[in-house]
């Protein structure tokens, strides 16, 4: 009762937050493919705009998460989709374990979830900002001079800065998710992620001698130094010059895109209408590798944590070099393992005993894979992919399993045989192969939970412009599928 009454008194507070009209028609296919270009556009150009009074010493919070969070150090975008992620891990951690008790399915309920989450994306957007600002992103003291104001002034333009680039990304987000095709997030991570292994491929650039893309580089390497000096240098040449982060990279991208195919059929008929038979597919990857981001922000969320208290001198939870990467203490075991530099000898720049390497490996391992499982699992019931939710589904659109009563009761029953169990393997198996990508190393630097969004997030992708794209062609399908 006491929970009815806090939501009726917060919705209306909260359904007065700015947000981003649902179309009331069908918004045709190719509004949606120019409402997604054009975000996608807007996103890189505010990734090219510098912060205003930014000082050339600041370090960048997120710099080994890059990747995986979207956006360019130093600029509008430098929040990523940080807010929205924190977010989403605490309402869904909230829900899961029953502490604010929802009924997702009930259409109320989903707009006060949906409402809950804008004002968490507000609170991490203005709560990372400052954790920017107070540990990481120095005043410029020249510009403070110029303007004639305190360094005080020019950290309260920079929050702000960040603040609205933060705000900028959510509602982005929301545009591609209600007038374009996926969702922003996805797009956002897929944009940078190709960005830097397109980089990592063929950029001729050269960085301390070497072309910084692999093609490139191995034409120099063949055409300047003799084949004795490549075989002397052995596995550690071959890290060290990114021809085993391109057999990772490419190992990856078809396992994730054999998992993404992979898949258990439950079959179906019509109820009513004889001959009528289909299936229910539930991959592998149920859950989609997007739960993967919500494990890394909650590694990185503590990464950065700690450098903010060893940045004011409490170290009691270990200690960062000069690149802020953790190299003690109970923060170096925490920190994940993102390249070969962090793990293989003869590349460590901080060497560490094997025994310190194991259990920073094991840890990794174990935060990936149970944190992989149960945020799946979360993932799952929060966003109308459980048991419960496909088999009204199923129900409401006439099907059945053959040989079972035709009742939602025995379809969930059914179901809940196979899609938590899917959704946990999958959760776990994305989780070893996170960590095995990032032990050997992708291209560009993209990380392995990067890499592993990018396939997943384009495979599906594909499937939603190749759905869109049939209920173009054939409208009475649009409707079956209650597309209007």
């Amino acid at each position: 009762m006491n929970e009815i009454r806090l939501r009726d008194a917060l919705t209306p507070l909260l359904n007065k937050f700015p947000a981003v009209e649902r179309p009331g028609r069908h918004v045709h296919f190719k509004t949606k493919l120019a409402w997604t270009v054009g975000i996608l556009v807007l996103f890189f150009a505010l990734g090219n705009v510098p912060l205003f009074g930014l000082s050339p010493e600041s370090m960048d919070l997120f710099g080994r998460w890059r990747a995986i969070f979207a956006g360019a150090r130093f600029s509008l975008t430098a929040l990523g989709i940080m807010p929205i992620v924190d977010a989403s891990i605490v309402l869904q951690l909230l829900v899961g374990a029953g502490i604010i008790k929802l009924n997702l399915s009930d259409p109320k309920d989903q707009a006060f979830y949906q409402n809950i989450q804008k004002l968490l994306v507000v609170v991490f957007a203005a709560f990372i900002s400052l954790t920017y600002v107070v540990g990481f992103y120095k005043p410029d003291p020249g510009i403070a001079s110029l303007l004639g104001v305190s360094l005080q002034f020019i950290s309260l333009m920079l929050f702000i800065q960040v603040f609205i680039g933060g705000m900028f990304i959510y509602f982005m987000d929301e545009v591609v998710s209600k007038w374009g095709i996926g969702s922003g997030v996805s797009l956002f991570i897929i944009a940078g992620v190709s960005q830097q292994v397109i980089t990592g491929l063929i950029s001729p650039i050269h960085v301390g001698g070497w072309a910084v893309g692999v093609i490139p580089e191995w034409i120099q390497i063949v055409t300047e130094l003799p084949p004795y000096e490549i075989l002397a240098g052995g596995i550690i040449f071959l890290f060290q010059h990114h021809m085993i982060a391109l057999i990772a990279t490419i190992v990856v991208f078809f396992t994730v895109v054999y998992l993404e195919s992979t898949r258990v059929e439950i079959p179906l008929a019509h109820a009513i209408a004889r001959g009528a038979r289909g299936k229910f597919p539930i991959k592998i990857l149920y859950a989609s590798v997007l739960p993967m981001i919500l494990v890394r922000a909650l590694q990185a969320s503590i990464q950065g944590f700690g450098r903010m208290l060893a940045e004011h001198g409490i170290t009691i939870f270990g200690t960062y070099d000069k690149y802020g990467i953790a190299v003690s203490g109970m923060v170096y075991y925490l920190n994940p393992i993102y390249s070969p530099l962090d793990w293989f000898p003869g590349l460590m720049s901080a060497p560490h005993a094997g025994w310190q390497i194991a259990t920073r490996l094991g840890v990794d391992l174990s935060f990936m894979v149970i944190g992989g499982a149960i945020f799946a699992l979360f993932w799952i019931n929060t966003t109308g992919m459980g048991a419960k939710d496909v088999a009204a589904q199923i129900h409401r659109s006439g099907m059945q399993i053959p040989g079972h009563r035709r009742s939602p009761a025995t379809i969930e029953r059914m179901m809940e045989g196979y899609i938590p169990k899917i959704a946990i393997m999958g959760g776990a198996i994305l989780g070893v192969l996170c960590v095995l990508s990032n032990m050997f190393g992708t291209l560009g630097r993209a990380s392995g939970t990067g890499l592993l969004l990018a396939v997943s997030i384009a495979y599906r992708l594909y499937e939603d412009v190749a759905s869109e794209q049939m209920m173009e062609m054939f409208p009475a399908m649009r409707r079956f599928f209650g597309g209007g």
